[in-house]
């Protein structure tokens, strides 16, 4: 760790003298990418956060809303990037990425009740990428399950230019009360900080200032201390713990111990609230002799909270922690004169402004390249091929190798499994439906920064309202690689502008996020990826399948190239990241509003049998995603562009089975196209019928080829 010259010339001219090692260390991790957002600070400001049902706007822990069904029942939302670590060492990496976004959810006095995870390697065909694959997917699940928090929903996606940089992107819901509410603003002075959870160790040393460059050659052996080690059973005490600290009311405010440790979480604590502290570093217990005080503020050893608490319920906050067999700490006071000290061995070895230290780090003055989309040059395809090479793709293929591995049963919430277009819990307290989608094309975002962004938010909207719920917010995982890089600057302003805009025109606000930038190692930048995790709501916790009933008609909704609005563009399909070639990105809907919130009423009608969104491999991977061994289609698709109709992947599009397909019609009627594709049957086979030719694949055929996952990894 060191600080660059130009920060500490900055530090020096505030403080008027050298800052000592600690102070240096803690300015070097706190003033970090990571931490401060010094480079995409300047355009988060795009993004709209207020709504009538915001409780908790970005800058917390976690974003809070009200339900709209019951307002006095909130839903805590955070989503969380553990990228470097997870390539570094998958397994530790990815289980304490899921310890991080728990705590930040229990800090706000909520309960966990789901995960999301969101996951990007580079060429499935190479062995280091399936062994990355494997262990982040095992530290999830056994990191998941051991804590009784369900992983329901998510996106699995591989991509070359992610070969040394995997991306581990996990969201989190929590379920409280709106007496429960607790924030990360320190509230009085003279109240006392006790730490809370596991002791302290040297592991993650400074894991902030590593996640914010690039990945180097040797960094599987040379950064490995910076990766946390995580003690999920520990975890699962501490949940237990604070919703007993939280339901006994001793709780003023209270903040998860993650990037930079304690320094990062108690600065930014009091220097919320306008208060400083003062903290006796030795007065925190350690699992190993000798820490330094370096050591003991940057430290990120997992399972910690440090909580504000009045005077008098010390004591019982300890007592408490011990039933749980969970270590204590009274570390220091919040104090009144804004300045942030900590002593070691009776010495002062930290003096700093608190606002200075959290929120001081000068804005990077970047240049960026704006970019541009590709200009058509498509090879020429034969549609039957093309069926078996897409279907076939680990993109695009079945994930139910991956989400198999994850508890998504616990606390007997899921409606509505993984697999499906967005997850469903019941939340009964409300008598309400939570939907959740969570996930990004970086193929899209690569061929057009700022349209694919649009259409990745667009595209989790249309999950959730295939399911008839209505979206209520979202939280964001901005991933790019090294900003310093005019050209990669360029691609990052266009997606968040893109998610920002598409989430503006869709009414869902933005309450929390992550970036996550030096996404860049020896090969190179990866896409740039705005990973969403986005909710919604609806009455009761029915919802239509995306597998066929095989009793109705099939109508395809929404899809602008079959109604003659647009030519069918390939940009940013799987068919072109397969065979090679370049076009522009499709069009998107005019009015994505209007469509989300009809497909959601449509959706919820009683002659609707199954919906399923349309993305990922165009129409052709959606209907064959439909198909089983129960329930077939007889589809045909007139158009002269067969292989654009098929493999196009405009979003906002959806397959309906309808037994009342006049009634789908009328309710889209000035909204989007409805165009009638065919009917579905109990065969079990599709047959896809294109100007003279047909293609016909039986249910068995079809999950042969998608599982190209489960056929290599088992």
């Amino acid at each position: 760790m060191a600080l660059s010259e130009s920060d500490r010339a900055v530090v020096v001219d505030e403080l008027g003298r050298d800052p000592t090692p600690p102070e240096a260390a803690l300015f070097e991790n706190l003033w970090s990418e990571h931490c401060s957002y010094r480079s995409s600070r300047p355009l988060l400001g795009a993004f709209e956060s207020d709504g009538e049902h915001v409780v908790v706007p970005p800058g917390d822990d976690a974003g809070v809303v009200s339900l709209p069904e019951a307002e006095d029942t909130y839903l805590a939302m955070g989503i969380e990037s553990h990228n470097h670590p997870s390539y570094v060492d998958p397994y530790d990496g990815a289980a304490t990425g899921v310890g991080g976004i728990v705590r930040d959810i229990l800090s706000m006095g909520a309960f966990p009740i789901a995960l999301a995870d969101s996951l990007y390697f580079g060429d499935f065909g190479r062995e280091y990428p399936r062994y990355l694959l494997e262990g982040v997917v095992e530290g999830i699940s056994d990191y998941g399950n051991s804590i009784g928090v369900p992983t329901v929903a998510g996106s699995t996606t591989f991509h070359e230019d992610y070969e040394e940089n995997p991306l581990v992107n996990v969201a989190c819901v929590g379920l409280l009360s709106a007496d429960r509410l607790v924030t990360a603003q320190a509230q009085r002075a003279g109240n006392k900080l006790v730490l809370v959870g596991s002791s302290t160790g040297r592991d993650g040393l400074g894991g902030a200032s590593f996640a914010s460059e690039d990945i180097a050659e040797d960094a599987e052996t040379e950064d490995r201390g910076a990766v946390q080690v995580g003690n999920p059973y520990r975890e699962k005490l501490l949940i237990e713990a604070n919703e007993q600290l939280i339901e006994e009311d001793l709780v003023e405010s209270a903040r998860d111990l993650g990037a930079a440790g304690l320094g990062g979480a108690s600065t930014e604590l009091v220097a919320k609230g306008g208060f400083g502290a003062d903290i006796d570093l030795d007065a925190i217990h350690q699992r190993e002799p000798g820490l330094t005080a370096t050591e003991l503020l940057l430290s990120e050893s997992q399972e910690r909270i440090v909580y504000e608490v009045r005077k008098e319920n010390v004591d019982r906050v300890q007592a408490i922690a011990e039933r749980y067999d969970l270590g204590s700490a009274v570390i220091g006071d919040v104090t009144e004169d804004g300045n942030y000290v900590c002593r070691k061995d009776g010495e002062v070895v930290v003096d700093v402004p608190a606002e200075f230290v959290g929120e001081g780090a000068p804005l990077a003055d970047l240049s960026a390249i704006e970019p541009e989309q590709p200009e058509p040059d498509r090879p020429e395809i034969d549609p039957d091929a093309a069926f078996e090479t897409v279907l076939s793709d680990p993109t695009t293929a079945s994930k139910r190798w991956i989400y198999r591995q994850y508890d998504h049963e616990v606390q007997v919430r899921t409606a509505m499994r993984p697999g499906d277009d967005a997850a469903l819990l019941a939340i009964r307290e409300a008598e309400t439906g939570l939907a959740i989608s969570a996930g990004a094309e970086p193929t899209w975002t690569e061929t057009a920064p700022y349209e694919g962004a649009r259409a990745a938010g667009l595209e989790n909207a249309t999950n959730i309202a295939a399911k008839g719920a209505t979206p209520l917010a979202a939280v964001d995982c901005l991933n790019a690689g090294n900003p310093e890089k005019p050209e990669v600057y360029g691609e990052f302003t266009g997606i968040v502008d893109g998610l920002a805009d598409v989430c503006a025109e869709l009414s869902v606000p933005v309450v929390g996020g992550n970036v996550s930038l030096y996404n860049d190692s020896a090969t190179g930048p990866i896409p740039p990826t705005p990973t969403l995790a986005m909710v919604g709501t609806k009455d009761g916790y029915d919802a239509p399948p995306l597998s066929l009933a095989g009793e109705g008609s099939l109508v395809l909704v929404g899809d602008l190239a079959l109604a003659g609005d647009s030519e069918p563009r390939l940009g940013g399909s799987q068919l072109l990241e397969s065979e090679g070639g370049t076009d522009r990105f499709p069009d998107l809907p005019e009015d994505p509003a209007a469509l989300v919130e009809t497909l959601a009423a449509v959706a919820d009608h009683e002659g609707t049998l199954a919906v399923h969104d349309v993305s990922h491999g165009g129409l052709a991977v959606a209907l064959a995603e439909m198909v089983h061994e129960g329930a077939g289609a007889d589809v045909t698709i007139d158009a002269a562009d067969a292989v654009g109709a098929l493999y196009h992947e405009q979003p906002g599009r959806v397959v309906v089975e309808t037994t009342d397909p006049d009634a789908v019609r009328d309710a889209f009627d000035g909204v989007a196209p409805v165009a009638s594709i065919g009917e579905a049957d109990r065969s079990g086979t599709l047959s896809l019928s294109i100007g003279d030719d047909t293609l016909t694949y039986d249910a068995a055929t079809i999950a042969d080829l998608r599982s190209v996952i489960a056929a290599e990894l088992e």
